[in-house]
């Protein structure tokens, strides 16, 4: 009994400095004199809003951020009717500095499901799937972003 208190209290106190590098904190503010986006414009917005992407005139950095979303048919049964889909985002993020590209990197984030008998209901999973692939790739990119 007494092996396993101290057993317990040891991993208790070896996990205090312990922080996910996922959780969304305030520390990670990036600035940036310049943000740059084409492709799909909600996506763009997105990204920048969960990262706290900010513009600022006293930074010389400047970010390209170019994506686009896709929804492919991937099978069709013997009837023709489509079984199932893919959803695609693809993301580029470049970070300049003075027109030198300093740090590049392409995102893609993918996932395949059913299709389903109701349209409406179609349409609201897929929107859920775009806003959880967003979300992943936007964890992707902290992570990019904190090694620099």
């Amino acid at each position: 009994m007494k092996k396993l208190i101290i057993i317990f209290f040891f991993f208790l106190v070896s996990c205090g400095g312990y922080k996910p590098i996922y959780s969304k904190n305030n520390e990670l503010i990036l600035e940036f004199n310049n943000i740059i986006t084409t492709g799909n414009e909600k996506i763009n917005l997105q990204i920048i809003n969960m990262l706290n992407l900010k513009q600022s005139s006293s930074s010389n950095y400047e970010l390209l951020l170019t994506s686009n979303y896709n929804t492919e048919e991937t099978s069709k049964n013997l009837k023709g009717e489509i079984d199932t889909y893919r959803s695609v985002i693809k993301t580029q993020l470049v970070i300049k500095n003075n027109d030198k590209i300093i740090k590049s990197k392409n995102f893609l984030k993918e996932f395949s499901y059913n299709n389903k008998n109701n349209r409406y209901e179609l349409i609201k999973y897929q929107n859920e799937i775009r806003d959880n692939l967003i979300y992943d790739l936007s964890g992707e990119i902290v992570l990019f972003l904190k090694l620099l």
